[in-house]
């Protein structure tokens, strides 16, 4: 076989592969949204025997075969090509999937499936002690999906791993070491410490109480699609609905799906919430149709999603030039803003004050969460932490960090889906958003001018094809270190982090 024709087999073989997981993506949306209540057991063993489907695909001898005829070969001599990113990952993925037991992919994907559907029902009872089984299962059936992957040598050209988190972390945000991330959070601590206890310290208080009168379910949803439309989101090529915990899930070309959840007394989750799956939903919507199916149309890794969602929820959604735009819009919609003034709204929209909860953190204080995260997850694969302890452990790190301590699991180490759904190491995806979000950011605006009098305007559209050319439209040619120094010219960094906020918050809050 010619390595044209290995190389046209790979990406056959890979493009119905993607089908069938575009298939599982669907399911997953359903079960989050529109399930019958006794669908859920029904689900897990669908999910169970997809996954079993698509680890022998992933893991079939004839894919090593095709490798081997088109690695080393004309097709791939420049790295960068389409064929050479495409073989890249492809190689990767195989290793790791191969390297995979069988029965330890349908098992973890068949926990994983049971788990966050208890979880959806055990976190509003407070069932923590119910949950726990579950989570033990999870939870062991990934570190020993860790210990597998430890075992492999990482991707040609990225460092080696250090410890067992790193063989996680890796598939999230590839080329990334623990080594690498404790000194960025370290730096982000400190100057988000700092700036956190200036702001505490200042008189101005902004009026929150008003986030928190009535916004009626249905006045939320109509004023949330309109916000999608003006930002450039496809509403013909997506949807907006309502679940327990929000997110973006893209099922193919032309469906990219975001989901949130509305509080009638509360206006940010579901507004804000709806501009941060936006952000999602905008990068895979801008990805290379013309490469689904394979590596180079897929998004570089999880910390450049979530540069985009968090662009688009708080450097964007949070800026004075957004709500210039739409305040008055707002105004119309929801009669309980009509005694209130732009300035009133904006301070209140961008109050900092240390909480609970993640999702509904302000920008001050929402790496603080994560790093809490961090520091458990970690505890919990150098063996420093049992399960059973994880609520004693998130307290007193919200007290040191935060200055608060969760009175129940709910509003504490169950509040979030994840590790239910076995994404350990994924957290520090989020802490990485953040700061690549404020380099690709300030980099936007020294190409394209003050962005915020085009917000003020509703242009929007010179920004998203600013993303769109330079990072959607890359894929994964490149790996998010690399990106970002394209991109940017600087390595990832907390610093343009750091700076938007002590900009931002000085002028706000008086500093």
């Amino acid at each position: 076989m010619k390595p044209e024709d290995a190389y046209q087999a790979l990406l056959t073989w890979h493009k119905e592969t993607a089908y069938l997981a575009s298939l599982g993506a669907l399911a997953a949306w359903d079960q989050r949204t529109m399930i019958p209540k006794k669908g859920h057991e029904h689900r897990a063993r669908q999910m169970a025997a997809l996954a079993r489907l698509l680890h022998q695909r992933s893991t079939d001898p004839r894919v090593g075969e095709w490798l081997e005829k088109v690695e080393g070969s004309p097709l791939v001599q420049d790295p960068l090509s389409d064929p050479a990113v495409n073989v890249r990952e492809w190689r990767q993925a195989y290793e790791r999937m191969r390297a995979i037991p069988e029965r330890l992919a349908v098992e973890l994907a068949e926990a994983e499936s049971e788990a966050e559907s208890f979880w959806e029902e055990a976190r509003p009872r407070d069932d923590w002690q119910g949950f726990l089984p579950y989570l033990r299962r999870v939870f062991s059936l990934t570190k020993e999906k860790a210990e597998v992957l430890f075992a492999l040598p990482p991707a040609p050209g990225d460092p080696p791993y250090g410890e067992l988190y790193d063989a996680l972390l890796d598939g999230y945000e590839p080329g990334m070491r623990v080594r690498e991330l404790e000194p960025l959070f370290r730096e982000l601590e400190g100057g988000l410490r700092g700036l956190l206890d200036r702001i505490l310290g200042s008189p101005r208080r902004p009026d929150t109480a008003l986030l928190h009168r009535p916004y009626p379910k249905e006045a939320q949803r109509a004023f949330a699609l309109e916000l999608l439309e003006a930002c450039g989101y496809d509403l013909e090529a997506g949807r907006l609905d309502p679940t327990a915990h929000p997110f973006e899930i893209a099922i193919g070309p032309g469906d990219v799906r975001i989901t949130t959840r509305y509080f009638e007394d509360f206006f940010n989750a579901g507004i804000f919430g709806t501009l941060h799956e936006m952000g999602h939903a905008l990068y895979e919507q801008g990805l290379p149709k013309a490469h689904w199916g394979t590596p180079r149309g897929e998004a570089v890794s999880l910390g450049v999603h979530e540069s985009q969602s968090r662009t688009w929820e708080n450097l964007v959604g949070r800026s004075r030039g957004f709500w210039e735009r739409f305040f008055p819009r707002a105004k119309e919609v929801f009669a309980s803003l009509a005694d209130v003034s732009l300035d009133q709204f904006h301070f209140a929209i961008n109050a900092v004050e240390p909480s609970l909860i993640r999702v509904e953190a302000d920008e001050v204080t929402y790496n603080l969460h994560i790093l809490v995260r961090l520091e458990l997850e970690l505890a919990l694969f150098r063996g420093e932490l049992a399960l059973e302890d994880l609520p004693g452990a998130w307290a007193e790190k919200y007290r040191a960090y935060l200055g608060v301590a969760p009175k129940d699991y709910k509003d504490g180490v169950m509040q979030d889906v994840h590790w239910s759904g076995g994404l350990f190491g994924y957290f520090p995806t989020y802490t990485l958003g953040n700061l690549y979000a404020a380099q690709f950011f300030k980099k936007a605006e020294a190409d394209l001018g003050p962005l915020e009098p085009l917000f003020a305007r509703g242009e929007f559209r010179p920004f998203l094809d600013w993303t769109r050319r330079n990072i959607h439209q890359e894929g994964s040619r490149l790996r998010p270190r690399a990106l970002v120094e394209k991109v940017t010219g600087e390595p990832p960094s907390a610093r343009a982090f750091l700076d938007y906020l002590e900009a931002k918050y000085r002028a706000l809050y008086g500093l």
